[in-house]
């Protein structure tokens, strides 16, 4: 299995001219990024300074970009797996930033933990503070998030309200709480003060049978423990999103009926009060991991986020002034 781990020696965002080679090659080939290199789209590519963390990140640009999609991953996920997602906003003429969560991917800290969900979202907006500064991250900006990710913009939006700098926020599988939360959540307590981690199930989270098995046997990036720190910070997050006042921002929300991962039917009802203006989409067959699940059932949710992002597109892209 490729090894990646020289890639934490290189230094701060930065263009990258192809092409490609060493290990940045074949990481780009091992993800299968490499071919979306194509047509006039430039890279840039490194590491920026996020308090505590050094967060891998990318940008992805191509000609005369229409505004910045930042696409945020879910947990055990890092953005190597968003190929698909990142192919269709290229096609779309989105400037796209993915980024590795902290204790994920490439990014620094302990692996697939956070002592607070608040760092999450102190790491975005360091992220975007850095992109603003270099003029990398024209406007109009949203936010299109998987599972973990969508909780950290729903997060980052409501806290924000009436400043927020998105203009919309795509929400695939949104966490609020896992599936089986309320029989669970007690053994989580139980267990919290004697175990440090449990050994990770890679359960089935996508149809497509091929996407699983690379998870599993292929992806050097992949955790192989669960962190019981992370269920607990997970358990403080979750009622301080509930107190959060709602938002009018436009909100597009894919889930799939067969998701076993997240509680879907108790998210849904908290993310309609949250943010009334939502329009939700449901696919009876779609397992979690939508940006990676079965061609068919992909292109019918991709269809969706391209009539909810097709309402942005209309606006000529703007600079984002650097916050204050």
């Amino acid at each position: 299995m490729t090894d990646f781990a020289s890639l934490q020696a290189l230094g701060p965002m930065e263009h990258s001219g192809g092409p490609h080679a060493g290990t940045l090659g074949r990481y780009l080939e091992h993800y299968q990024l490499s071919p979306l290199l194509a047509d006039r789209v430039g890279l840039h590519v490194g590491f920026i300074e996020a308090g505590n963390f050094r967060l891998w990140a990318q940008v992805w640009s191509p000609p005369e970009p229409k505004g910045t999609a930042f696409v945020v991953h879910g947990y055990f996920d890092h953005l190597g797996l968003y190929r698909h997602l990142l192919a269709l906003l290229l096609e779309r003429g989105w400037r796209v930033v993915l980024w590795d969560l902290p204790g994920h991917g490439l990014s620094s800290g302990p692996r697939a933990t956070i002592e607070d969900f608040d760092d999450y979202g102190h790491c975005l907006r360091a992220l975007q503070d850095h992109l603003r500064l270099r003029g990398l991250a024209p406007g109009p900006w949203v936010g299109i998030g998987q599972s973990t990710g969508a909780a950290i913009l729903a997060t980052d939006a409501l806290r924000q309200g009436p400043e927020s700098p998105w203009s919309g926020l795509a929400l695939l599988a949104p966490l609020v709480r896992p599936f089986g939360w309320s029989q669970s959540s007690w053994l989580h307590l139980l267990a919290g003060p004697f175990l440090r981690s449990l050994p990770r199930r890679f359960n089935p989270n996508s149809t497509d049978s091929d996407f699983t098995t690379f998870l599993k046997e292929s992806d050097p990036l992949q955790p192989s423990r669960l962190p019981v720190s992370w269920i607990n910070a997970m358990r403080r997050w979750m009622p301080r999103l509930l107190a959060l006042p709602p938002s009018d921002l436009p909100v597009l929300i894919l889930q799939g009926e067969q998701d076993l991962t997240v509680d879907w039917q108790w998210n849904l009802e908290v993310l309609r009060g949250k943010f009334p203006r939502a329009i939700v989409h449901r696919h009876p067959e779609a397992r979690h991991h939508l940006v990676n699940e079965a061609e068919a059932i992909r292109e019918s949710m991709f269809a969706e986020l391209e009539r909810f992002l097709a309402q942005f597109e209309t606006r000529p892209a703007v600079t984002q002034e650097p916050l204050s």
